[in-house]
């Protein structure tokens, strides 16, 4: 179960689920890291989410508890997960982490590395949590769930992170930014650290704007070319950076030549 229905008021009201994250939503990637169980329900707005069943609470935007109410009123296996539609880190392996550390008849919750229990990051036997649910008139996940709890888990790689913020949307992009680097850098035979990847960043971003938005990649491949061939200047990328800042005028004498 995915609780994807919230106002994020502290994004401006946007889409949060929507909102892209290594080429994907974010709702898209908490659906993937569930994709091992029997239904998927998804609380909140209907969108274009293969094999997924939505649910919605009443009113909407009622709270946690009512959107869990929805959706359980969906779920048909004895084990539930109930996650954040807006965890970015989360993959299949840890899902499965937190079954294998429930014990039977109780939950197992996420834990960050700060020790506090992340609440729509856990999985949880489906009948205790009918009778709590059904006992329960309050309207905080905390006060409905601890009670439940049997194991506590902090897996590596944070997949508890979740984005209420744009400081979070911007973090979960340099997390992707530091993968996908690593990993490049290993398919190249390339040392990670031998690469200035914030100067890199900081040059394609002035010839973007102070060129043209094409002209950021070229601008990388042909550095790496020069690089590669041993042709570069030590300064090849502050030399670059000045020409794009100053390119009107580096550009007055090329543009109409023949």
């Amino acid at each position: 179960m995915v609780l994807a229905g919230g106002e994020a008021r502290r994004l401006g009201g946007r889409d949060k689920p929507g909102i892209t994250v290594g080429g994907r939503s974010l709702v898209e990637n908490v659906v993937a890291a569930a994709s091992g169980a029997r239904r998927t329900i998804v609380v909140g707005p209907e969108r274009p989410l293969p094999g997924v069943r939505f649910a919605r609470e009443d009113p909407p935007g009622g709270g946690p508890v009512p959107a869990l109410a929805a959706g359980l009123a969906h779920v048909t296996a004895p084990w539930v997960a109930l996650l954040a539609g807006d965890l970015p880190f989360l993959t299949r392996t840890h899902v499965a982490a937190l079954l294998e550390a429930a014990p039977p008849g109780a939950g197992a919750v996420m834990v960050d590395d700060g020790g506090r229990e992340q609440w729509l990051a856990g999985v949880w036997p489906a009948a205790e949590l009918r009778s709590a649910l059904a006992a329960y008139a309050g309207r905080s996940l905390r006060g409905l769930l601890a009670p439940l709890v049997g194991a506590r888990l902090t897996p590596p790689g944070r997949p508890w992170f979740d984005c209420d913020t744009i400081n979070d949307l911007e973090e979960a992009h340099m997390h992707v930014l530091n993968e996908w680097t690593a990993l490049a850098c290993k398919e190249l035979g390339i040392d990670p650290a031998a690469v200035d990847r914030d100067q890199i960043l900081d040059l394609t971003k002035e010839v973007a704007h102070g060129v043209a938005r094409p002209a950021a990649p070229l601008t990388a491949y042909l550095l790496g070319l020069a690089q590669g061939a041993g042709t570069a200047p030590e300064d090849a990328v502050a030399k670059l950076t000045t020409l794009a800042k100053n390119w009107p005028s580096a550009a007055s004498g090329t543009l109409t030549d023949g």
